[in-house]
């Protein structure tokens, strides 16, 4: 196989695991964090229960980190042999393809940055982690905030416009209409998920 036939399957890979698994797990995962508004007590339990399912460290392994991790790794790689065109108004796809590598940098930072304070704080006994009031306690920092709206709003701006472009590379929307559709579509899930998102981010400052 060819550099340039492997490297057009691996940016296949890569596009499809954007989508399925990483963008499912994100929709959950904010879905999830949204228990936060109806009190500590409530997202607590939520947290323990999905912690005591079945296989629960296999399947966050083989269906979150190793896809995260691959799509993480490899979308740095496009990102650092990207030559992106910004300087003409234009062409909007091209300030969206910038801002779909920028959100990528950024998210690359954000999650690390999230596991290590969340997932993997007290490793050997996190059942018993009170993870509310954790993020309650760490988000009464501005910069901290401020870091999590910014890593929210550049996971849902990623998934969003990872739907329009996986859209068009998988052949699903094949014509100028098809696309201004699926420009309406992306717009909604951006929007959707990024205010239950930041509500979410909200309820453990109240």
């Amino acid at each position: 196989m060819t550099f340039e036939e492997r490297h057009f399957w691996l940016r296949r890979l890569h596009s499809l695991s954007g989508i399925v698994p990483i963008g499912g797990y994100l929709a959950f995962h904010l879905y999830e964090n949204y228990t936060a508004t109806r009190g500590g007590e409530a997202y607590n339990r939520m947290v323990r229960n999905l912690q005591e399912t079945p296989f629960a460290i296999f399947l966050e392994i083989g269906i979150i980190i190793v896809p995260l991790l691959f799509h993480g790794v490899y979308g740095l790689f496009v990102t650092g042999t990207a030559r992106p065109n910004v300087t003409s108004n234009r062409y909007v796809r091209n300030w969206m393809y910038f801002l779909q590598r920028a959100t990528g940098v950024i998210l690359f930072a954000f999650v690390i940055f999230h596991l290590w304070t969340t997932r993997l704080v007290n490793i050997r006994d996190h059942e018993s982690v009170d993870l509310f009031r954790l993020m309650q306690e760490s988000l009464q920092s501005r910069w901290i905030y401020a870091f999590y709206i910014v890593g929210i709003l550049s996971a849902t701006f990623h998934l969003a416009n990872g739907i329009w472009s996986f859209s068009i590379v998988w052949g699903l929307t094949v014509g100028p209409r098809a696309q201004r559709r699926m420009i309406w579509v992306s717009a909604a899930v951006f929007l959707i998920l990024s205010f239950i998102g930041i509500r979410s981010i909200q309820a453990f400052r109240a």
